[in-house]
């Protein structure tokens, strides 16, 4: 097959094989097939708008193709691996977590043999949307079952975005994206420029991956809770969950997500951990239509409701971005400890809502909030704490006009609030550090200079978004084993990856590690 770069066609032309016959100077009835490897918009000279592919093409004869750099023969891009490991494991593999990290760990090694156990502190995913739900409507906190805990993981109530900054030679993520497409996600996930499934298609995933799991002779433990270790020789030798029952393994996966306090706490009893930079601040909604019409101009219509990705660094030398940009999305009260809120964006796979949201976050160091190694949990939570208390138990929000100008929002505007969640009208500023506060007013004014309206008065801002990534690292070496044999540190809780691909994609390289040197 040929690949052919930079096919640029106005989205209002629809005739991609006739564009590709002029590219390679063919007939239309020469082409025998394409495929589309990846799609992205060029919105840079509005009105005009073109997609861009990069397209694999079959043709009768490719004899007389003349090649350059953005024509070639396609490249074989598989992910491919073989075990190796010859160490024969007495016990099967445990994992903790069944969100993206420990779902794909699990995957890879259910499909070489390796028979996994997968324990999740929280429900499966039938039951756990009931209680995520009634939790919306009520307050009612399941602690052990939320947005934050249960099967599929935090970004499972969330826009399921899949594009990822991890470089990736060997097509680890492809692997990825050809097991949801294979689970029910829709196959355009294979070429989008910013792929999504959507929380509702996404649950939906989570059941049939689980499913393949349990069919290759994986198993899954629900309302089983990681409570403790038990190491001999600086050897894991097996694990007690919910406190009293026992199970041994030779392998442990922590896969525990970002929101596991309370097992980061008896852990550091036995792993060697560290405090990393994270970020914080607050989640700040717009009218839809017009962040397309910014992005777009009059072809918005056209197209997908649009997205955005602002950066800025601001005087005092701090780095502001927004983060997990959910168009025609919702805002979600994420909140896994009693007296303590957080808020996250969530889109379902239409995007439909009038609404688009993103959090505006704010770089934070160990400088800001201490070198031990769970200060930045203990960080999170003081905030946490006073975002529950301002809003009495529900999400605190405000306009930005108000937050400017340090005043508590009485009445909104024109933009409708869309929360999952019950809210409360407040001051933000009331909660937040003076460093924070000042670096988003001073980032979203320059925003405004980008997409022209971002700034204005009746913009929704909501508090707090506290879990853009974990606090904590749990150190492991080249082998991804920790200082406890046998215990292999995974995914974003563990500090290793952010956002579902990535989590994925350590899961995958987790899994790799553990049959490298070990067969069943």
């Amino acid at each position: 097959m040929i690949r052919v770069r930079q096919v640029k066609i106005n989205i209002k032309d629809n005739n991609l094989k006739k564009k590709i016959s002029n590219i390679l100077h063919v007939k239309e009835e020469d082409i025998i097939d394409y495929k589309i490897i990846k799609e992205s918009i060029d919105s840079r000279h509005k009105p005009d708008i073109f997609y861009v592919y990069e397209i694999d093409v079959a043709l009768k004869d490719e004899n007389n193709i003349k090649f350059n750099k953005d024509i070639f023969v396609s490249p074989k891009e598989e992910y491919e691996y073989t075990p190796v490991g010859n160490i024969v494991l007495n016990n099967r593999p445990v994992i903790v977590g069944s969100g993206p990290a420990g779902l794909f760990c699990a995957y890879m090694l259910a499909l070489n043999g390796y028979k996994p156990i997968i324990i999740e502190r929280g429900e499966k995913i039938e039951d756990r949307i009931k209680t995520v739900d009634n939790f919306f409507e009520t307050g009612l906190l399941n602690i052990e079952s939320n947005v934050q805990f249960g099967e599929g993981g935090a970004g499972t109530f969330s826009d399921g975005k899949l594009n990822t900054m991890v470089k990736d030679k060997r097509n680890i993520h492809k692997k990825v994206f050809e097991i949801f497409a294979e689970c029910g996600a829709k196959s355009e996930i294979m070429y989008k420029n910013k792929p999504h499934i959507g929380t509702d298609v996404l649950r939906n995933v989570i059941i049939n991956l689980r499913n393949k799991i349990i069919d290759m002779g994986g198993s899954f433990l629900y309302n089983t809770k990681l409570t403790d270790l038990v190491i001999n020789n600086n050897k894991l030798e097996e694990i007690i969950v919910n406190n009293t029952d026992h199970i041994k393994t030779d392998i442990l996966v922590l896969a525990i997500g970002h929101s596991a306090r309370d097992t980061f706490y008896m852990l550091n009893n036995y792993l060697n951990m560290e405090s990393k930079p994270f970020a914080i601040g607050i989640r700040i909604q717009h009218k839809q239509e017009m962040i397309s019409k910014n992005q777009y101009g009059d072809s918005y219509k056209l197209l997908e409701p649009a997205s955005y990705k602002l950066t800025y660094t601001t005087k005092e030398g701090r780095g502001v971005y927004t983060f997990c940009m959910c168009p025609g999305g919702y805002v979600v009260n994420s909140s896994s400890e009693e007296g303590m809120l957080c808020i996250n964006g969530m889109s379902y796979s239409k995007r439909d809502s009038e609404n688009a949201n993103s959090a505006v976050i704010v770089t934070i160091t160990p400088d800001d909030f201490g070198n031990n190694s769970l200060d930045g949990v203990e960080y999170q939570r003081n905030l946490e704490k006073k975002a529950y208390n301002l809003g009495n138990g529900n999400i605190p929000i405000q306009l930005y006009k108000d937050f400017k100008n340090d005043n508590k929002t009485i009445k909104l505007g024109d933009i409708k609030p869309l929360f999952k969640g019950k809210y409360t009208l407040s001051n933000l500023k009331e909660i937040l550090p003076d460093y924070i506060s000042n670096s988003l007013v001073e980032a979203i004014e320059e925003f405004d200079k980008k997409i022209n309206g971002f700034a204005s008065d009746d913009a929704i801002i909501a508090g707090i978004e506290a879990r853009t990534s974990s606090p904590v690292r749990i150190i492991r070496n080249e082998e991804g084993i920790s200082n406890i044999e046998g215990i292999y540190p995974c995914g974003e809780g563990a500090g290793y990856a952010g956002g579902i691909t990535s989590s994925a994609i350590d899961g995958i390289k987790i899994s790799e590690n553990i049959m490298n040197k070990y067969k069943m």
